[in-house]
This record gives C-alpha cells, sequence and structure tokens, in this order.
C-alpha cells in the first residue's frame, strides 16, 4: 500500500522556521523525492527535490533558504525552512516520483504571518 505522510506544517510568524517531513512507503525504484507548493490562485510549483543520485534543485525563491535532506534508510524526506516569508505562505505537498508515475502526499498547510 503506498502512503506518503506528512508532518511539520503550521503557523509561524516572519523569519522564522519550520521543518516538513515525509515518511513514503510502498513505493519502489524511487527516482526523486521532492516538496512542492501551491498558494491560493497560483499554480502547483516546485520547492525542492532530491534524486536518488544526490543532485538537488530548489526554486529561486527558497535558495539559501531552504534545504531538502534525505533518510533513505527511513524513506523519509525532509525539508527545512528557515528566514520564512509571508509569501511562502501555501499549502506543500510531498512528491515521489519514479520511472512510471509520481506519486503526492495529502498536503501540509503552512502560513506565514505576524
Amino acid at each position: 500500500q503506498v502512503q506518503l505522510v506528512e508532518s511539520g506544517g503550521g503557523l509561524v510568524q516572519p523569519g522564522g522556521s519550520l521543518r516538513l517531513s515525509c515518511v513514503v512507503s510502498g513505493i519502489f525504484s524511487i527516482y526523486s523525492m521532492g516538496w512542492y507548493r501551491q498558494a491560493p490562485g497560483k499554480p502547483r510549483e516546485l520547492v525542492a527535490a532530491s534524486t536518488s543520485g544526490g543532485n538537488t534543485n530548489y526554486a529561486d525563491s527558497v535558495k539559501g533558504r531552504f534545504t531538502i535532506s534525505r533518510d533513505n534508510a527511513k524513506n523519509t524526506v525532509y525539508l527545512q525552512m528557515n528566514s520564512l516569508k509571508p509569501e511562502d505562505t501555501a499549502v506543500y505537498y510531498c512528491n515521489v516520483a519514479t520511472a512510471r508515475r509520481d506519486y503526492w502526499g495529502q498536503g501540509t498547510q503552512v502560513t506565514v504571518s505576524s
């Protein structure tokens, strides 16, 4: 059974930090694991991704503030988010890509507001 279980979202003040986690089970031959986000009225966009070969990719808007990491033994991907801004407010989705298809988590809300 495929499962992507996200956690770690919430409300934080500007300048604060959050760490998102996504525990993956039931998926094999993973090519990449990553995070996307979708703000109201906007399309879903890539935030960060990490391939099984060790390459990482970040959206320009989060470079230097967000860090993606993986614990392959635990099948978990993390997103450490620092120096959060109000424009980071969105639903964040865990993504797992294989050669055949993408899998998505249910989403976790991140709200940056004073």
